[in-house]
């Protein structure tokens, strides 16, 4: 029996090794305020492309259809006025986003440090909201149609037919294993089907152009009834900005670019030039595509086509890849487009691995366990499964939801970039990006008019991420939050001249006159009885932000009135005093000790207190704390209240 519970033990043991493999005690000295700069592993640029590119390539699987159900005749205008915003709007916000958040933070934390304090935490949890319904709606809508490709093809057996669901569930579990496995396998994966699902659309639609040149009277008919239900330009400009917005899916995959940053390969500067080609190259690559693709299928396929239900629904490419060129290359191409589609959700998985850990962590909104990889990989699979079941796997009614989270982030991203050129005195950038700002303001706008349900969603993943997070801070508040404890040269003379035990009385950081020092003292001197040839010091702490969770502690001394008094700011008052009193053991190797005045009243109010101001139950909050740091009596500081 006991070789069997060690085995189970050893078992377990290698489980949690595995499953938090990566993880890594902060160090903030080298971290910085986002994070480490560079994963264990990197790659060249246009690989981690291909990773983005998942997403972003494979929305030609759906947008031509989309664009023709919503624009008809007009699409391939309104996809023009698509690819301007993204060439003109989208590609030079994030341009600028990549420089200014290199760490892979996005464009959320250009938004931080605008409002202080608890209201910059509170904008970055709305925006991780719009973030995690735009990543993992992405995951479960191109699940969900990679499985509508499966079911259309022809050659599939007929036992499958409306197992949606099912088959979405399966291809939700395989994207799961493959980032279980490692980064490494799914940087391969993502370079091999971008580079197939490329070249079979460029001879899609290569054809497809072709036809249309050898049949020009086709092109004479569609414009025939462009000009038909639009009589003048204007008129037509009009219908293509209002039908504009609900392209928005082909915009997806720019904040996802800059969320993966650190996995290409390089220095500081080189990553963000790295950055900047892969936005550019995956933009320029894409507008070619959209827009080739939008003339053809509008010309090529019959409206009836693209209606639920249609042969092109949703599918469009994958019509004319089987009408013209055979059902060996539609088919072909049908496996192509299903396992880019089902590999989508890959880089919106590589986004939220990336951006998540940037902040919840660091605001002690999240369990440590979040800055590991598999772990974050199982809660959004779990996540993805039940968005999958809420909504059948139907694409339709997760279209909404995705688009909205897609332009809430572009428009956060406009306000960001408009105001950074703002405060650096670039008037000329400043009108351009305030223009572009309120371009994608008007997008999001109308497609929140059109497609309500998708604020109502992503409500509920921003009501989800505020509740989880006040829970895990609450939680977390007893934890030691200090990373590190610095003392000026001062402080240091202090420490050096202490001898035998050291004692420590808190008072207030505000400035006091030699009577009131005097009277702590005596105060303090008769209630411990303490021997006046011991070392006491003063020990102030100002309260900086206490918002922030972790933390370096700075200590100065000084000297007032005789006293020796040691200053510290810090996000809490029982967290600093308990950090330099663990501190000030190891250093000396005495235990010290520390007085408090006593105090009264509420207990709510004063863990409210603490948790909001950083304040509180100073006394009783601190001893928790070192009860907590350090489990053994003998060797925890000594805390006296009276």
């Amino acid at each position: 029996m006991a070789g069997s519970a060690r085995h189970g033990t050893a078992q377990e043991g290698a489980f949690r090794a595995w499953l938090l493999h990566g993880l890594q005690q902060e160090d903030l000295r080298a971290l910085g305020p986002h994070g480490p700069g560079s994963p264990e592993k990197q790659y060249s640029w246009w690989r981690v492309m291909c990773l983005t590119g998942v997403d972003y390539f494979s929305s030609l699987g759906y947008q031509p259809g989309i664009a023709a159900l919503a624009a008809g005749s007009v699409s391939p205008l309104a996809t023009i006025l698509l690819v301007l915003l993204t060439l003109f709007g989208a590609l030079p916000v994030y341009r600028r986003v990549a420089v200014e958040s290199p760490y892979g933070q996005g464009s959320i934390a250009m938004l931080e440090g605008l409002a202080p304090r608890w209201w910059g935490k509170v904008i970055v949890l709305v925006l991780l909201g719009f973030a995690a319904t735009d990543f993992v709606i992405t995951i479960t809508l191109s699940a969900a149609d990679a499985t509508a490709h499966i079911l259309e093809n022809p050659f599939v057996p007929r036992a499958l037919s409306g197992q949606q669901v099912a088959v979405t569930l399966f291809l939700l579990a395989l994207l799961a294993a493959v980032f279980l496995k490692g980064f490494t396998e799914a940087i391969g994966i993502a370079v091999l089907l971008v580079g197939v699902y490329m070249a079979l659309n460029a001879v899609v639609v290569v054809t497809a152009i072709l036809y249309l040149l050898n049949h020009p009277a086709m092109i004479v008919s569609w414009e025939r009834v462009l000009t038909e239900q639009h009589a003048s330009p204007l008129g037509l400009l009009a219908v293509s900005l209002l039908v504009m917005p609900k392209l928005a899916l082909g915009l997806s995959g720019f904040e996802t670019g800059v969320a993966v940053m650190p996995l290409i390969k390089g220095d500081l500067p080189g990553r963000i030039a790295g950055a900047k080609r892969l936005l550019t190259v995956a933009a320029l690559t894409m507008s070619v595509f959209l827009i080739c693709s939008s003339f053809a299928t509008i010309i090529l396929i019959p409206e009836k086509e693209f209606q639920p239900g249609g042969k092109a629904s949703g599918r469009a490419l994958a019509y004319l890849a089987h009408a013209y060129l055979g059902n060996g290359f539609g088919t072909l191409y049908d496996v192509s487009t299903i396992t880019i589609l089902w590999f989508a959700g890959a880089s919106a998985m590589a986004g939220l691995i990336n951006l998540v850990p940037r902040y919840l962590p660091r605001y002690g909104m999240a369990p440590d366990w979040t800055r590991a990889v598999r772990p974050l990989v199982l809660v959004f699979t779990v996540i993805a499964v039940a968005i999958t079941l809420v909504f059948d796997a139907s694409v339709d009614a997760q279209g909404g939801a995705y688009a909205t989270g897609v332009l809430v982030l572009f428009l956060s991203a406009g306000v960001a970039v408009t105001i950074d050129a703002y405060k650096a005195g670039r008037r000329g950038r400043t009108r351009v990006f305030g223009l572009i700002t309120l371009v994608l303001a008007y997008t999001l706008v109308e497609n929140i008019r059109e497609r309500p349900d998708g604020v109502k969603i992503a409500s509920l993943f921003i009501l989800a991420i505020i509740v989880m997070s006040l829970i895990s801070r609450a939680t977390r508040s007893t934890e030691l939050r200090v990373s590190y404890v610095h003392l000026d040269a001062l402080a240091q003379e202090f420490m050096a001249e202490s001898s035998g035990e050291i004692h420590l009385i808190a008072s207030d950081p505000h400035r006091r006159d030699q009577a009131e020092y005097n009277d702590k003292l005596r105060e303090q001197w008769y209630t411990h009885r303490l021997r006046s040839s011991e070392p006491v010091m003063f020990v102030e702490v100002t309260v900086r932000d206490a918002s922030e969770f972790r933390s370096e502690l700075r200590v100065r001394g000084d000297v007032r009135y005789g006293h020796q008094i040691l200053q510290i700011e810090s996000a809490t008052v029982p967290n600093a005093l308990a950090a330099l009193l663990l501190y000030i053991r190891d250093r000396t190797g005495e235990v010290p000790n520390i007085y408090f005045q006593w105090g009264e009243g509420n207990p709510v109010l004063a863990m409210l207190r603490y948790l909001v101001f950083g304040g509180g139950d100073v006394p009783a909050l601190t001893r928790e704390v070192l009860r907590v740091a350090e489990p053994d009596p003998t060797r925890r500081p000594h805390v006296h209240v009276g």
